[in-house]
């Protein structure tokens, strides 16, 4: 029986060599309907991982793992300024776009405004 191949090195290599696909992994876990705060943290580690390793020293990357976890405990505009800044440090920026879908949109922000950041 052929062995499975781990797919946790093949997602991080493929963040690594494409950040626009780091960006839309994290758009993608912040955009479900029914959210998980765990996948966020994932996603973000994920992302971190692929993008940040490469450019910082063994310690820089593991004070930004563990600022991660403070700033997803935050609420308010401290929690928003402060992810937009850790998104920085790895070449990632917190961007608003335009709806561009046909759903009710007011239906969906009612679903996302209990989703804490």
């Amino acid at each position: 029986m052929a062995k499975s191949i781990p797919d946790h090195p093949f997602l991080i290599e493929s963040l690594r060599q494409n950040p626009a696909l780091s960006a839309a992994y994290i758009t993608a876990t912040i955009e479900e309907i029914d959210p998980e705060p765990e996948l966020l943290k994932l996603a973000l580690g994920d992302v971190a991982e692929a993008l940040g390793q490469p450019k910082m020293t063994p310690e820089q990357y593991e004070w930004h793992l563990k600022r991660l976890d403070e700033l997803l405990s935050q609420q308010g505009n401290d929690a928003i300024y402060n992810l937009g800044t850790w998104l920085n440090a790895l070449g990632l920026k917190l961007t608003v776009a335009v709806c561009t879908d046909t759903e009710d949109h007011t239906a969906n922000a009612e679903i996302r405004s209990e989703l804490t950041v």
